[in-house]
């Protein structure tokens, strides 16, 4: 590899890793490029050469530490989905999650590509994950032959982003297994 792909490559590890390390220390809204570009090390250009806002930048610095979807599957349906769903809440629960989390929703919704990128980088493959062993379900029998697996992929995340969007909740176990009682009394045969 030459030398310049080198450096790129260790200036642009080094944004994404200064991303990071400035969601855990402050308020989403508080890091800025300037803040981002300082922490690294590098100039502002060498940011906006990558990325246009810093959505993106930290988009990107999700997806990078982001470990491939694997989902329990223990031949048993109700507690795999127990297992996931209440992950999802914890995640949501989560203080410092949540409020980055938060920041990026907003500022998904004035911008469209951003949003795209969201929904196809960080969001799809969880989704086609859960797809995946609701599909295996229903090999199994666990699951009604007509359901439509995209619809029970939203009846369990829908309430969830649901509640912590709106909070009108407590994000809690009992919550999600509640949550899983209902998908599958919708889903099972």
């Amino acid at each position: 590899m030459p030398a310049a792909a080198r450096r790129n490559e260790q200036s642009r590890r080094a944004i994404l890793d200064a991303a990071l390390a400035l969601l855990a220390e402050t308020d989403y809204a508080k890091v800025t490029i300037e803040a981002i570009a300082a922490r690294a090390g590098v100039g502002k250009q060498t940011i906006y050469r990558w990325w246009r806002r810093k959505g993106e930048v930290v988009l990107e610095a999700l997806t990078r530490q982001q470990t491939p979807v694997v989902l329990p599957d223990s031949g048993d349906l109700e507690a795999d989905l127990r297992e996931l769903v209440r992950a999802t809440v914890a995640e949501f629960a989560d203080p410092r999650l949540s409020a980055t989390t938060r920041a990026l929703t907003v500022e998904m919704l004035s911008d469209d590509d951003l949003a795209g990128q969201v929904r196809d980088r960080l969001l799809r493959p969880q989704l086609e994950a859960v797809r995946d062993r609701l599909a295996a379900a229903r090999e199994r029998g666990q699951i009604r032959t007509g359901a439509d697996l995209d619809v029970a992929v939203e009846l369990i995340f829908g309430p969830i982003f649901h509640r912590w969007q709106l909070r009108t909740g407590p994000l809690t176990e009992e919550y999600a297994d509640a949550l899983v009682d209902h998908v599958l009394a919708a889903v099972r045969p």
